[in-house]
């Protein structure tokens, strides 16, 4: 079942007219508290995403595109994550050292090797790839250090031998190092410093930097009186200074609106200031869901209330994860130092209805005040 499922998200990945949309900021205080937040947009189906939280000295199996089983381990480090169409598949999590890792669908550019079932004890799929981090590591650098040891390959493999779409990753540790990896040319590891807090889509990362030359003229406020002959222009109000900021969802104009954002947000002096502006930038990010489906689509919009099915904000320095979800604009928060890793079996709960009811977890996820 998990398999079919499987089969049919990435088939709908690679022909939808929709696409996986996601944007990743990163904001710190003045007494430096790391926040790093993101969106996960998916207008097809509900991703059915669910709170993973995983124990110390878990077992782990990475299963190969041909549904045998792959490189094993066992987990050093007690994580929580939120997992998109199955409950092995981390889009987004922090464990208890402090390492943040999530994925970012990377569909054009992304070219992992090619699977070599000679080589599976030592091989991961790419959907497997934040859990593997997250489990066993506190750091980027131990992180970058291991990559070397491992293979990572596509999660499917369709009858042709096509690989399905696969991710680029943003990194974080403690220290507030940032770091995005792309794998591109069938296996080429790309680790680029993260310097300017934003991630989102395809085309790569340093093309991401440098249309940011595009964007110089953009200013927060709003613009001086101008002569023209004898009249003088006058702004109509606050936000001339940024006139002509890109409002589509593209990865590229979305990247461009998230580097604004976070390069004029004020000082911020507190962990809690900088997780509710985190909030407040990534609402600009929202995509409601009829924006993503063309005319000859419209018949077929699913029954779901966004494109964006969650956003997440985590503050690594204390060790804390919130998020909202499509459903539920009510922020809710989960401290890892509340949690108990030592327990055998992962919890897996889902992220709306009746997470508040489970007794297990119930004490640890709290909904926050919303003063948005």
């Amino acid at each position: 079942m998990l398999r079919k499922s499987l089969i049919a998200l990435m088939l709908s990945i690679g022909v939808s007219s929709t696409s996986i949309a996601c944007t990743g900021i990163s904001l710190s205080t003045n007494n430096n508290h790391f926040i790093h937040a993101r969106t996960i947009e998916w207008g097809e189906n509900n991703l059915e995403s669910k709170l993973i939280v995983s124990p110390k000295k878990h077992h782990y199996t990475s299963m190969m595109p041909d549904n045998s089983r792959g490189m094993e381990w066992d987990s050093r480090l007690g994580f929580v994550g939120i997992s998109v169409s199955s409950d092995r598949f981390i889009a987004e999590g922090l464990n208890e050292a402090g390492l943040n890792a999530g994925l970012f669908y990377f569909k054009g550019y992304g070219s992992l090797q090619p699977y070599d079932k000679r080589t599976k004890q030592n091989t991961i799929t790419d959907m497997d790839f934040v859990r593997w981090m997250l489990s066993q590591f506190k750091t980027v650098d131990e992180v970058l250090a291991a990559m070397k040891k491992i293979n990572i390959v596509p999660v499917y493999l369709d009858a042709d031998g096509k690989p399905s779409p696969t991710a680029h990753w943003r990194v974080t540790d403690k220290t507030g190092r940032s770091v995005v990896i792309e794998i591109v040319n069938q296996g080429e590891v790309n680790v680029y410093e993260n310097e300017v807090g934003v991630l989102t889509n395809a085309p790569t990362f340093p093309w991401q930097l440098t249309n940011l030359n595009n964007y110089l003229n953009l200013q927060p406020g709003s613009s001086a009186p101008r002569k023209y002959g004898n009249v003088e222009a006058k702004s109509f109000g606050v936000g001339s200074g940024f006139l002509g900021l890109p409002g589509d969802i593209t990865s590229p104009s979305r990247f461009i609106r998230a580097a604004f954002y976070t390069s004029t947000v004020p000082e911020l002096k507190t962990p809690e200031q900088a997780v509710s502006q985190a909030f407040h930038i990534l609402n600009n990010f929202d995509i409601p869901i009829g924006s993503e489906f063309g005319p000859q689509h419209r018949d077929h919009i699913p029954d779901i209330s966004s494109a964006t099915q969650w956003v997440s904000v985590v503050d690594q320095t204390s060790g804390v994860l919130y998020y909202k979800t499509m459903n539920d604009s009510q922020i809710k928060k989960i401290a890892l130092n509340r949690l108990n890793f030592s327990v055998k079996n992962e919890t897996k709960r889902p992220l709306d209805s009746g997470v508040f009811k489970l007794k297990d977890i119930s004490q640890h996820v709290q909904p926050v005040i919303n003063n948005q």
